[in-house]
């Protein structure tokens, strides 16, 4: 049986709205109401976050508070590189997006010889840098540092030297490349990311295209595509799904993906055992106008996923 860790990450320091933190509290209350012990059946490790430091002014606008979400990035890295060296199934469960581009750092930190594929599940493309983004929040840019994208060429800002410097600090190396990216639900894209993807050929799974061929069909030929990988990191954005089921997370975008259907594509991912690390962000609960009913939705999803892995 598959070994699964529990990693949290509630640091909202890349959003643009407060509350993503709460996430993990949301979905542990929603499993409290409804008899539900998941969360308390697999060991669970808890990353540092510096969210005190949202009081604190902003001086990179172009990239807020890079330099806290880098210093979390290094509490990432230790955590998932640990679990995956014994041997475990890292599942992060985080506040804002931001921080999985510290996800896909640690796994290829852990596996430096290996080649990396993303399924990104997001209505958002997180594609933007310091030079294109239209808010200056990271949470927008974690691929983008990823594959350490500038995206120069579609710029909107100018930078100055210190917010240059912390974006290529948080960058490093590139862990992964563009080919390796399949994106499933993104509609709600600026242009310059349009002109990235187009430029870039990234391979885009609308949920047309999903409900068209069925997610059992569209995930076979994801995996076909991403075929010369050799891991694969699933991440799974709340806000990929309609606006009517997520209005709990920062974001939420019209005509996505049914809480049915977002279950499906992850569960038909999680049957290759090139998956290595599952990862669930951006709820919400004081966004939330229905209650809880986004971290209960979000149970829901991870049940699933859970019981597929292990």
């Amino acid at each position: 049986m598959t070994k699964i860790k529990f990693i949290t990450v509630m640091s909202e320091l890349g959003a643009g709205t407060r509350g993503a933190s709460l996430g993990y509290g949301a979905m542990l209350a929603a499993s409290h109401t409804h008899g539900n012990n998941l969360l308390n059946n697999y060991p669970t490790v808890e990353v540092p976050v510096k969210n005190a430091s949202l009081f604190n002014d902003i001086n990179t606008p172009f990239a807020k508070r890079i330099e806290d979400i880098k210093e979390v990035f290094g509490h990432i890295h230790s955590e998932v590189i640990n679990t995956l060296n014994a041997d475990e199934f890292p599942v992060v469960l985080a506040g804002d997006h931001s921080t999985a581009a510290a996800t896909i750092q640690s796994i290829k930190k852990a596996h430096p010889n290996k080649k990396l594929g993303v399924v990104w599940i997001d209505a958002h493309a997180d594609l933007h840098s310091p030079y294109t983004t239209p808010s200056g929040n990271v949470h927008g840019m974690p691929l983008a540092i990823a594959l350490k994208e500038d995206n120069k060429q579609n710029a909107v800002n100018q930078l100055d030297s210190k917010t240059e410097a912390a974006w290529q600090e948080i960058c490093g190396e590139p862990s992964l490349s563009p080919e390796d990216i399949v994106f499933y639900g993104v509609r709600d894209t600026e242009i310059p990311e349009d002109e990235l993807i187009l430029s870039k050929g990234i391979r885009s799974v609308t949920v047309e295209e999903l409900r068209s061929k069925g997610a059992k069909q569209s995930v076979s030929e994801t995996l076909e595509y991403l075929s010369e990988c050799d891991h694969i990191y699933i991440s799974f954005d709340v806000d990929s799904m309609d606006s009517a089921i997520s209005n709990g997370t920062g974001t939420p975008v019209i005509n996505g993906f049914s809480a049915v259907e977002a279950s499906k594509i992850i569960c038909y991912l999680l049957k290759s055992d090139k998956v290595c690390c599952l990862e669930m962000v951006e709820i919400n609960p004081t966004l939330d106008h229905k209650g809880n009913v986004m971290a209960e939705t979000a149970l829901n999803v991870l049940n699933d996923a859970i019981q597929t892995i292990a």
